[in-house]
């Protein structure tokens, strides 16, 4: 009975210290001067719009929970008068990872429905009679287990000469072609499966050591539905979005929003032919239907801000338990040093050697992680001390071809004001 009450109280203790949403402070709250922060993230930011790393870019930072700085500059595209603004939905990329499918596994692990360390072949049946059986879901989510990066899946919907291939892709909508890749172009629901058996044909690495890839990422949707009964999205929506009050966190923007407050990113030369605008930009999760583990997410950085809290909580949000405590744990902390990979479940983390060439900034605690995605958004959270940081541009407008942003070190050194700012206070 002693245990019992003592758990308990432990229980109350946390939902009270982490019972608080975000919520808007001056800077002066937490002891930087307004003036000096302002003055250095704009000097980056611009700076980066200057040099045309970006046509514009959300900055966001929140210490203890208290949001100190959310500014937007520049423009949505370079030929644009529309300025960002803070209402403004981003394309995430790969943040997606962290903020759609991860969750949803965090919360089936916490039940009891997945376990680590079982083989990926027990929750995906495709996997059983080939060389994929092996590995664990562990290893799977710390990119750990031999898979290859990724696959270009677009190109099985080309001809030779360019041109789609009917069987796949139709100009109309129809019961077998729901699902928009752009405007005037709509994919088979059967080529999802191509999609699958793709993944299950693809030749393993010889070599066991860290590799990032996106594949098992793809078919994270249909394995939570599978587990979970109820469709990805539902499964998302009901249990971590709309609880959260996140109500611009969504896949396929455009047909919840007005494409004045989505930001467009590359002029697709490649492959639809057309500016994305409110269209997923990565290839992989346009043939999914614009649905992916992989990507596909769209957000304000307010409303991705408000995951990355309830995780920086411990798994809390305003009183409610999303996901134990000691999942994610697990979940945030590296796997597998010995091999040189800095990899959480999911989860990126500081490098382990050389910090300076790390996507964070080199102060940030070896507790601490996030993700970056191609676009050109980045999150990241430190649960040391309470810091998380939100970046979100569109770096790939109007072409990937543009590697500035990386080249001029722009996210990190954002990232290490904040840091520099808290420690000098």
């Amino acid at each position: 009975m002693r245990k019992i009450t003592t758990t308990l109280i432990a229980l109350l203790l946390t939902l009270c210290a982490n019972a608080q949403k975000l919520k808007n402070v001056s800077p002066s709250k937490i002891g930087i001067d307004s003036t000096q922060l302002h003055k250095k993230i704009d000097s980056i930011a611009l700076a980066g719009i200057s040099a045309k790393a970006f046509p514009g870019c959300r900055v966001f930072a929140a210490k203890d929970g208290k949001i100190f700085f959310n500014k937007s500059y520049g423009t949505h595209t370079y030929d644009s008068i529309t300025p960002v603004k803070n209402s403004d939905l981003y394309d995430l990329a790969s943040v997606t990872k962290i903020i759609g499918p991860l969750p949803a596994l965090m919360k089936l692990h916490g039940e009891g429905k997945i376990k680590l360390d079982t083989k990926f072949s027990h929750y995906w049946w495709r996997f059983r009679c080939s060389d994929k059986r092996h590995f664990t879901m562990r290893e799977a989510l710390a990119h750990q287990a031999r898979l290859q990066p990724w696959i270009p899946y677009w190109k099985m919907l080309k001809n030779k000469d360019g041109t789609f291939k009917k069987k796949y892709v139709r100009t109309k909508p129809s019961k077998r072609f729901p699902y928009k890749l752009s405007d005037t172009l709509y994919i088979s629901r059967k080529f999802r499966r191509k999609i699958y058996r793709a993944i299950r044909q693809s030749a393993l690495r010889k070599e066991k050591k860290y590799k990032y890839s996106g594949l098992v990422f793809y078919i994270f949707p249909q394995l939570i539905e599978n587990l979970s009964g109820e469709s990805y999205i539902d499964y998302l929506n009901t249990n971590f979005y709309q609880p959260l009050g996140a109500k611009t966190l969504c896949y396929k923007p455009k047909e919840k929003f007005p494409l004045s407050r989505i930001v467009p990113t590359e002029n697709d030369k490649l492959f639809r032919k057309k500016l994305l605008h409110g269209y997923v930009h990565d290839e992989g999760a346009a043939t999914m239907g614009g649905i992916s583990g992989n990507a596909g997410l769209f957000s304000t950085a307010d409303d991705l801000a408000k995951v990355m809290q309830m995780y920086l909580q411990g798994g809390v949000y305003d009183g409610k338990i999303y996901i134990p405590k000691a999942t994610l744990n697990e979940f945030t902390k590296v796997q597998y040093p010995k091999y040189g990979n800095r990899r959480g479940l999911g989860f990126d983390k500081p490098l382990l050697k050389n910090r300076e060439n790390g996507s964070c900034a080199i102060s940030a605690s070896s507790a601490s992680f996030g993700h970056g995605g191609y676009t050109g958004t980045f999150v990241w959270a430190d649960p040391e001390n309470g810091l998380l940081f939100v970046f979100l541009s569109n770096r790939v407008n109007p072409t990937r071809e543009n590697s500035l942003i990386y080249k001029l070190n722009i996210r990190p050194s954002i990232h290490q004001v904040f840091y520099d700012l808290l420690q000098n206070k």
